[in-house]
């Protein structure tokens, strides 16, 4: 078993042509056409516990690789098993991980899609390391359907890892780059389903003895994952629910770094949550504008909010698609494996165990929600704003750390917990939208529009505060998963 350290870069596939023409690494060392088929059960049981199997064809040499992977695994680093056949079948036996995971026979195995692509390779030296680069151009097909595949991976082979976001950088100054968070597996399982035009956050993988900046950064990068995911189906459909992930998304890596805030001491933290901070209200300020449409029933009314969406869509794209968001998603991918994070703050501290930093950190937000929401009626919109902004964080905690707790009791006190801060949140987005509708419709400039009433929330607000505070009291009373 050998592991890999890469990265995985997405371009469009005009600009796959670009890089090709650059020139920027010379002459490839080989160009050499593929052809993969992946094998899993009809149920898809490998797939479904983490595993992939593919036989790769090239000229008239066949390569089995079995690959561990995952939903949230990091994009960096993953293991991976390979062999020689002679012939077309996958071979299950005691030298692969599968013979010990599922009871079955190559017979059990079909093929479920194919990946074609002519891969060019090049071999880098890049600050004194030793990268091994890959482009990828080709189609997926499964059935009727294909996909198209344009991308580079970077793999470390000898060296410093900083060394590979420097090469990324340089082929970002060539080319329009994304990270890639899907592997070509999960992009041809995917294929054979029906488009999914939405994605919510996917459970994180953590274990109770992982060290606290393994944790951290495991949670940062599902976040990212999430956020990725979305953004492709925003960019090709524009589609509001696929925006309110992408938001979320973020959201929750901006609460990730407030939960650790403790270990992120480092200057270079501190510039990248401004830097989410800003890009999170560029998709605010887009999501306020899809609330308001949601609820317009007059048709002149909705001509006049689609035209303001249309505006707040493309300074979003602009956003994503300027220097500064490429930038930032280039700094923080390369912080959170390079980061001083991971080595500055005490040994002690940096050594805790991802389960006794969760429990600190439930506690502490915990007690914060219930201090600053003691007593929702006797202070103001802005305060009881901080009181979501404390329910929200408790919420993104509660999710992050759910598997370090999750033993029979720990999962039955986390299901009654989330439910509980659910209705919380829906009782203080109710309260928000009250107050927050007015400043939108004077931002678009429509709150003189003889119909912008029908678009603000008409409630009796000292009964939407005593609900919530109903709300809040009863995610204090509920018993704590992690205790």
């Amino acid at each position: 078993m050998n592991t890999e350290i890469e990265l995985k870069l997405e371009l469009a596939p005009d600009d796959l042509d670009r890089f090709a023409a650059s020139g920027l690494l010379g002459e490839p060392v080989s160009v050499e056409n593929q052809r993969s088929v992946y094998f899993d059960t009809r149920a898809r049981d490998l797939f479904q516990s983490g595993f992939t199997l593919r036989i790769r064809t090239v000229g008239a040499a066949r390569t089995q690789t079995i690959k561990a992977t995952g939903a949230s695994a990091s994009v960096f680093a993953r293991p991976e098993w390979e062999q020689p056949l002679a012939g077309d079948e996958p071979v299950v036996d005691h030298t692969t991980p599968l013979a010990a995971q599922f009871d079955l026979e190559a017979g059990d195995l079909a093929a479920h899609f194919t990946v074609d692509v002519e891969r060019s390779t090049w071999n880098v030296e890049q600050d004194g390391a030793e990268i091994e680069v890959v482009l990828d151009r080709g189609l997926i097909t499964a059935g009727t359907r294909q996909t198209a595949i344009g991308e580079i991976e970077l793999e470390l082979k000898n060296g410093d890892p900083k060394a590979l976001f420097t090469l990324a950088r340089r082929i970002e100054a060539i080319v329009p780059i994304r990270f890639g968070v899907m592997s070509k597996a999960e992009r041809g399982f995917r294929l054979i389903d029906a488009e999914q035009m939405v994605f919510k956050a996917e459970p994180v993988e953590l274990d109770r003895e992982m060290r606290v900046t393994k944790s951290f950064r495991t949670v940062a990068l599902a976040c990212l994952r999430h956020h990725r995911l979305n953004e492709d189906v925003l960019r090709a459909r524009q589609n509001p629910e696929a925006l309110h992930q992408a938001r979320v998304a973020l959201r929750r890596l901006r609460s990730a770094f407030s939960l650790y805030r403790d270990l992120l001491q480092d200057d270079e933290s501190e510039r990248l949550k401004g830097e989410l901070k800003w890009l999170a209200g560029v998709f605010g300020k887009a999501r306020d504008v899809d609330v308001l449409l949601a609820r317009a029933a007059q048709p002149e009314l909705g001509e006049r909010l689609k035209t303001a969406r249309a505006a707040r869509y493309a300074d979003l794209f602009e956003a994503l698609d300027g220097s500064r968001g490429r930038a930032l998603m280039l700094d923080l991918y390369e912080w959170l494996h390079c980061g001083l994070y991971l080595s500055a703050p005490p040994a002690e501290f940096r050594d805790r165990t991802a389960a006794d930093f969760a429990e600190a950190v439930l506690d502490r937000e915990r007690k914060k929600l219930k201090k600053h929401g003691r007593a929702l009626a006797k202070v103001d919109d802005e305060e009881r704003h901080e009181a979501r902004k404390d329910a929200k964080k408790l919420r993104y905690a509660a999710e992050f750390f759910a598997a370090l707790f999750d033993d029979k009791r720990g999962a039955r006190r986390h299901k009654r917990f989330i439910g509980a801060m659910s209705a919380l949140q829906d009782e203080l987005g109710t309260l928000n939208d009250l107050v927050s509708a007015p400043h939108v419709l004077c931002e678009i400039g429509l709150q003189d529009h003889p119909d912008a009433e029908t678009l603000v929330v008409h409630a009796d607000k000292d009964k939407l505060i005593d609900r919530a505070q109903g709300a809040l009291d009863d995610v204090i009373d509920v018993k704590r998963f992690w205790r």
